[in-house]
């Protein structure tokens, strides 16, 4: 099979259930399936109780809940009519449970629930009281969570208590239909040894625990390791992966959610073909430049008896070690990997065999399905062939379907609500778990509403999609907040709100002028930094000095991958840190909130960046102009390196900011080091993906990231060999050989991945040094300033 190759891509809430008809509030319920766990008590409350005993221990018999099912989400809260002070929330389902909980706690309590950790158990005592009862109600049958490649550049190295604040976060956040990826290799591993595959050929067809997600996906198969001992994914991680995601499913069922669990897509190892000659087995394309053995993956027509055989298999299998929990699975057969044929009738066939496949597994499966193909290779899928590959799922509600991108490049108007077939609004917004401000809050308000009213409309869903979770977590909270209103959302009263429960405003007795500061500074971000119009722009934007030295191509892209600064620094990053630095000045204790610390670090981490930039931009063209001298050129290039030298120093007092933390938690897995070849293995993973992301850097710096050690010992280095060697042909007047440097630098690159962490110079683990003096030392150093103009973001001499 020849396929086209694909390049990777990849305020108070008002809530005014009393008065709106529950049709217009779910307006497309006939589209959803329950959300109750087959096999589980909904009336059971149990979940959410130890909810607040893990993070509100302190009232825990403070909060009353009586369900009363339903067939939406909605809550009512009240001040217990009982002589104990209390809060009675009355839910129909246990994620309106848990989402009216949230709405207590943030709009009365003024405490909220971070990815950087809960601050729920601030929440005063005797609790607040509501007054008039509060009732809300979701808008839509769906809140979805998690990309297929988050449990990659996010979750891969996760343990439970990691999955447990991210578990908490979801559940009050209101979300009720996850993913749930993690353990999927026992499983398959299971399955193909009961149809007779050897337990060595499928362990070799998997990928390194950093890489499993495009695995899953057919892009690519078996491991690359560099050097260390271990060959294959060891069955210790299989075995650890799966009693993993057993705690993780019973958490998700015990909190109101439903998980999405995995199903057989029709990749599998080559080797059917030799115990199954005639089967209708293709290859698959060669995916980012991948050499043919770890790509080109073997997929099984969905026509073929023993496909189906697998697929009940691989759900019975399920079954058995989770508990008949749920009815969604997900399945994506051509993410980035393109159809055998384009021909119609070929492309209905393979859908309907495969929707066949579930249906005979279990006969109210929904085939969960990531639309992201259809833009990722829209040229590919005309009109004509979605309507074909839709079309052949018999049952119009038997599929859901993610508009992975709908915030920049929906699909659901040209797919006229994807044939008729439920569907869900979903923000991605962060490709690699990047980092970098940008996000555009007027469209994640406006949109999904727009999408939901529209006429012949099958949108019952939002759900957040990101690659990877890192930073602009206001970009995120806010979709799901707007899933429990009828109306665009206040974005100056929600960030207001939502800046006041951050910084723990209410309970400052001087968070008057220090208010007044914080306000200004996010009131400003929310106006530029997030209100990014441009689609062509909208994703985190990533610094040029994450990717590999060059004196072209770096800058102002657009797409995906942006490195377009759509914004003045000067106007908005820069006075947004002062404004919140004055603040502390105004009341310290805020010095000490962790929230408040992740964001002065990270601000004056996007003004470094953003530096580096204006810096680099006058290195080139000091180096293309003749009357340059190399000692002019080695005074910029000084000034690059002192800035990542800064940076590095500035993300080390921060414990969010750690290269380390990421090795430890991949290390960790093997026990603590106890098996030398494991660890290597492990560690070797958590390098290369956020940095050669391949044996020879196939997809280099995708998965790039702004953390302390990182930049200090592979970016810095890098950029220093960049430097060197233009310093060195502008002495010599010779020409510049891009190939030459290129490949001096992937040497270093493949060397630096097979490192192990606190063996050389530079490398610690923790954090180092004082914040506050460390960003006033940013501020004030000769070298920034001289280098930064007053206005814009030129370089002034």
């Amino acid at each position: 099979m020849f396929c086209c190759r694909i390049i990777l891509c990849c305020g108070l809430v008002t809530y005014a259930f009393q008065s709106i008809d529950a049709a217009l509030l779910h307006p497309h319920s006939s589209h959803a399936a329950s959300l109750n766990p087959v096999d589980d008590d909904n009336a059971s409350l149990n979940g959410i109780k130890n909810l607040i005993q893990r993070r509100l221990p302190d009232h825990i018999q403070s909060f009353k809940f009586n369900l009363v099912p339903s067939s939406g989400d909605e809550f009512e809260i009240s001040d217990s009519a009982t002589s104990t002070p209390g809060i009675t929330i009355q839910c129909t389902s246990r994620s309106a449970c848990a989402r009216g909980l949230y709405t207590y706690v943030k709009d009365f309590g003024g405490v909220d629930i971070w990815w950087t950790g809960s601050r729920l158990s601030r929440l005063a005592s005797p609790l607040p009281k509501v007054g008039t009862p509060v009732k809300g109600s979701s808008i839509v049958d769906y809140r979805y969570y998690f990309n297929t490649v988050t449990f990659s550049y996010t979750t891969a190295f996760y343990n439970f208590d990691q999955w447990s604040l991210l578990l908490d976060w979801m559940a009050l956040k209101g979300v009720n239909l996850p993913l749930a990826w993690v353990g999927y290799e026992y499983i398959y591993l299971q399955t193909l040894k009961q149809i007779g595959i050897s337990e060595q050929d499928v362990i070799s067809f998997f990928s390194g625990p950093a890489f499993q997600a495009w695995n899953r996906f057919g892009n690519i198969q078996g491991s690359w390791n560099g050097e260390s001992a271990e060959t294959n994914l060891p069955l210790q991680w299989i075995n650890d992966q799966f009693t993993l995601q057993k705690r993780i499913i019973a958490r998700m069922v015990e909190l109101g959610m439903t998980p999405i669990l995995p199903s057989f897509t029709g990749f599998l190892p080559c080797s059917v073909t030799t115990l199954h000659p005639s089967l209708d087995v293709v290859q698959g394309s060669q995916w980012s430049g991948f050499p043919s053995d770890l790509t080109n993956d073997c997929f099984l027509s969905p026509a073929e008896p023993l496909f189906t055989q697998i697929q009940k298999l691989f759900i019975q299998n399920q079954k058995t070690a989770y508990g008949n929990v749920t009815h969604m699975y997900t399945l994506d057969q051509y993410n980035e990997n393109n159809p055998f044929s384009g021909n119609l009738s070929y492309l209905q066939n393979i859908s309907s065999n495969t929707f066949q496949s579930l249906r005979e597994a279990d006969s109210q499966a929904i085939w969960i399905m990531q639309g992201w193909l259809f833009f990722s290779n829209s040229a590919f899928w005309t009109i004509d062939r979605i309507s074909a590959y839709l079309g052949g799922v018999s049952d119009p509600n038997g599929m859901l379907i993610l508009d992975l991108y709908s915030e920049a490049q929906p699909q659901w108007q040209r797919t006229s609500s994807y044939e008729g077939r439920p569907w869900i609004w979903c923000e991605l917004h962060d490709y690699g778990q990047n980092q970098g401000f940008e996000g555009y809050l007027y469209n994640v308000t406006v949109a999904p509403l727009e999408a939901l009213y529209s006429p012949n409309s099958t949108m019952n869903g939002v759900g957040l999609t990101m690659e990877g979770q890192e930073g602009n977590e206001i970009v995120y909270d806010i979709l799901l907040d707007q899933a429990w209103s009828t109306s665009p959302l206040s974005i100056p009263q929600y960030v207001i709100s939502w800046v006041d429960r951050r910084y723990q405003l209410s309970e400052h007795t001087a968070a008057g002028p220090t208010r007044n500061n914080v306000q200004a500074a996010w009131s400003l971000l929310s106006s530029t930094v997030y209100n990014n119009s441009d689609p062509n722009t909208q994703a985190t934007v990533k610094s040029i000095l994450e990717l590999s030295p060059a004196l072209t191509g770096l800058v102002n892209r657009t797409g995906h991958h942006p490195t377009e600064i759509f914004y003045d620094t000067n106007t908005t990053i820069l006075p947004a840190l002062k404004l919140l630095l004055q603040a502390k000045l105004v009341y310290s204790p805020l010095g000490q909130i962790p929230e408040f610390q992740y964001d002065a670090v990270d601000l004056t981490r996007q003004l470094l960046v953003n530096r580096f930039q204006v810096v680099y931009e006058g290195l080139v063209e000091q180096y293309m102009n003749s009357d340059e001298t190399s000692d002019t050129l080695t005074n910029t290039a000084q000034h690059l390196q002192n800035i990542l030298s800064n940076l590095d120093t500035l993300l080390y007092t921060n414990p969010n900011f750690l290269f380390s933390n990421w090795i430890q938690s991949a290390i960790n897995w093997s026990y603590g080091g106890k098996n030398a070849s494991y660890t290597r293995y492990l560690e070797y993973n958590a390098r290369n993906q956020i940095t050669l992301w391949g044996p020879t850097g196939q997809i280099d710096d995708y998965a790039s990231k702004q953390w302390a050690g990182l930049v200090g010992t592979y970016y810095l280095p890098r950029w220093t060999m960049f430097t060197d060697y233009l310093i060195e042909t502008k002495r010599s007047n010779e020409l510049f050989n891009g190939t030459f440097i290129s490949e001096q630098i992937l040497e270093f690159g493949l060397d630096w991945d097979m490192r192990i962490w606190g063996e050389n110079a530079g490398e610690f683990s923790g954090t180092r040094g004082d914040i506050w003096e460390v960003i006033e030392n940013v501020l004030t150093a000769p070298h920034f300033s001289s280098m930064v103009a007053i206005k814009g973001n030129s370089v002034s001499d």
